[in-house]
């Protein structure tokens, strides 16, 4: 198959799927080099936004989003409305994702109030997840970050996280 016409199934794909594709569910296109060659040539070809897209690798795939140049001409005509974290959810967000896996109660202790709530919230919206129990009396709860998450935030994997003490996470040390 031509380069040119795996890229163009790529980037159907890619759009059909509107979320990350990782590489393995890609396989079945070609092999895994030839893939990576072409989505680097896609890469490449989209970077400049004449196409008004932009291939992102985000959460352990890729996916196809707005180029910057072109956010303002969506946001006038779409009017997206980013879905909204209180500062409770973020700040209990941010410490999970930080220190995960950590149990409520972990929870509780670091930010010094209840998290019951905020925590129901982020797991109804797939930001957050029971990642396992702690060996532990009463064997409570474990709960880290989603692909989910990784996604919302444009993150490729927890290693992109900005370093502790930047921003708004200055809360967390300690």
């Amino acid at each position: 198959m031509a380069q040119h016409e795996l890229k163009a199934q790529l980037l159907a794909v890619l759009f059909a799927a509107g979320r990350p594709v990782s590489l393995g569910e890609l396989r079945s296109l070609a092999p895994e080099e030839t893939l990576l060659r072409a989505l680097a040539a896609l890469e490449g070809e989209l970077r400049e936004g004449q196409m008004g897209v932009e291939l992102e690798r985000v959460a352990g795939g890729w996916r196809l989003v707005v180029h910057p140049r072109h956010l303002e001409a969506v946001e006038q005509v779409l009017r997206p409305t980013p879905p909204r974290l209180s500062k409770a959810a973020l700040e209990v967000l941010a410490l999970i994702a930080y220190r995960q896996p950590l149990t409520r109660s972990e929870l509780e202790a670091l930010r010094g109030r209840s998290v019951e709530g905020v925590l129901e919230g982020l797991l109804e919206r797939g930001l957050v997840r029971v990642v396992g129990e702690k060996e532990a009396v009463g064997r409570p709860k474990l709960y880290g970050t989603t692909e989910r998450f990784l996604e919302v935030f444009g993150l490729e994997s927890l290693d992109d996280l900005p370093p502790l003490g930047e921003g708004p996470v200055l809360l967390l040390r300690g």
